[in-house]
């Protein structure tokens, strides 16, 4: 798979470069600016302890739909 430069900034130097599929199973702290506390309380609070599992909470998901129907209110 060819290296997708657009995801360096989003990751932190030692995963840059896995592909998507990688980078689904590793903890939040392998975003940039995601310290090891922040993945902690992420799993203390939602049981979250991988990217995947992160990117498909559903209190995140109502949260971005929510905000979608906010945008487009008249």
């Amino acid at each position: 798979m060819p290296e997708i430069k657009s995801l360096e900034a989003i990751l932190d130097k030692a995963h840059e470069g896995k592909s998507p599929k990688q980078l689904m199973s590793l903890p939040p702290s392998a975003l940039a600016g995601v310290t090891d506390s922040d993945a902690q309380k992420l799993k203390e609070a939602f049981g979250i302890d991988t990217i995947e599992e992160l990117a498909t909470c559903k209190y995140f998901l109502w949260a971005q739909a929510l905000h979608t129907l906010a945008k487009t209110e008249k």
